[in-house]
């Protein structure tokens, strides 16, 4: 009918424009129990991701770290540390750090995306895909979380054939 014809093309709409999103910000499911607004206000959030922004990891590790401290139930704050432990490789702390945002969200699209990059990055094809699995599961009409990992996974395949 017309109004599920409305409902599809609105998902596929959405769906596409989060396809845009920079790379950095595609973990942000902003669904926090704290809230979306409560994060954007906070000092160490807001210097945590601007760190990411500029690729300074160890700021945005200290800034991530001192939030996640005072709000430990951040799912979003987890998983931008993991990114930022990832990127400096420190995986052991990445995984952790993912493991907590996956904790305190299961259905956390950017933490079972970038913990999926974090397995291939180590070696782990079977983890990824279980992550990419999950990820297929969550993303009905796709998401650009599920496709990052995709192709992560796709280009790890073609390199270690």
């Amino acid at each position: 009918t017309l109004g599920l014809s409305l409902a599809f093309a609105l998902a596929l709409l959405v769906g596409q424009g989060m396809a845009s999103a920079p790379a950095w910000a595609m973990g942000n499911d902003n669904n926090d129990s704290a809230g979306g607004q409560a994060m954007a206000g906070d000092p160490d959030f807001t210097a945590g991701q601007k760190a990411i922004e500029m690729k300074d990891w160890q700021r945005a590790i200290e800034a991530l770290t001192a939030y996640v401290r005072r709000e430990p139930k951040s799912a979003d704050a987890f998983n931008y540390l993991g990114y930022a432990q990832r990127n400096l490789g420190n995986y052991d702390a990445a995984f952790a750090a993912y493991g907590q945002a996956l904790k305190i969200d299961p259905d956390h699209k950017g933490a079972h995306e970038y913990v999926g990059e974090a397995y291939l990055q180590t070696g782990n094809l079977a983890k990824a895909e279980e992550h990419l699995s999950k990820l297929d599961e969550l993303c009905l009409f796709g998401c650009a979380e599920y496709t990052a990992l995709k192709e992560a996974v796709a280009a790890y395949k073609a390199k270690n054939s």
